[in-house]
């Protein structure tokens, strides 16, 4: 196939997603370290006084890190979110945290969609197996079907990342369930955050797998489903006789 045809890009096109792979891998062997809850431990009390100082700046600089956390799929987004809660408080560390999250989720989106073109789509439509029933569903109703997948916090990166946009889901409605469906994981996480200074003050480790406690799943898992309401209701809605 031609290299200037539309379903494949070119390697200025490619330059993006070829950016983010090459960050990702170097922040996974760089960053792992020092993303983590030990390291907010260990620099607790630099980050308050720098805080306490540059209030403004401190959050400007949390919202970019975040941002480049997740459009370069670094570790540390968990520790990420418990730092903005130990920093700001639940609110607004939850709000900074879910900016900088969805900031990040449609830098990666655009860099995959501009990447990888049109091929990947038609290689996924021709396959025949789940991946291809998901897009399917995504394309029949992507706001419900997105929405729904944000909130669960078990579903893997590619379905939340780049199967969107590899299939062409419009980048507002990507934003938007981005941004809507990371709110609840975000507060929960941030609400542990908040709650930091007493874990150091014990010498505790926080619970970091209360998300997938029941009676923070279970909600989660039913907002999910209420999300993919719309599109229960279509699949049974009688189809009209036509005329």
């Amino acid at each position: 196939m031609h290299a200037n045809s539309p379903s494949a890009p070119g390697w200025r096109q490619r330059l993006p997603l070829v950016l983010v792979v090459l960050v990702a891998l170097t922040g996974a062997l760089v960053l792992r370290d020092h993303l983590t809850f030990d390291a907010l431990r260990e620099n607790r009390d630099l980050l308050l006084a720098f805080r306490d100082s540059h209030y403004a700046l401190t959050a400007v600089l949390f919202v970019a890190a975040y941002v480049s956390i997740v459009a370069f799929s670094l570790p540390g987004a968990t520790a990420g979110t418990l730092t903005g809660g130990f920093l700001f408080g639940v609110f607004p560390g939850a709000l900074f945290s879910v900016v900088g999250a969805s900031i990040g989720a449609v830098l990666i989106f655009l860099a995959v969609r501009a990447g990888l073109g049109k091929g990947m789509a038609a290689r996924i439509d021709a396959s025949d197996g789940q991946l291809k029933r998901i897009a399917a569903a995504i394309r029949e109703n992507a706001f419900s079907v997105l929405l729904s997948i944000r909130l669960a916090p078990v579903v893997p990166f590619f379905v939340m990342h780049v199967l969107p946009a590899l299939i062409g889901v419009r980048v507002g409605v990507f934003a938007a369930t981005t941004f809507l469906g990371i709110i609840p994981g975000a507060v929960v996480y941030t609400w542990v955050g908040a709650g930091l200074g007493e874990v150091f003050a014990r010498g505790e480790t926080p619970n970091l797998g209360i998300i997938f406690e029941w009676h923070i799943l279970g909600p989660l898992l039913g907002l999910a489903a209420l999300a993919l309401l719309p599109l229960l209701l279509r699949r049974l809605r009688p189809v009209e006789p036509r005329a």
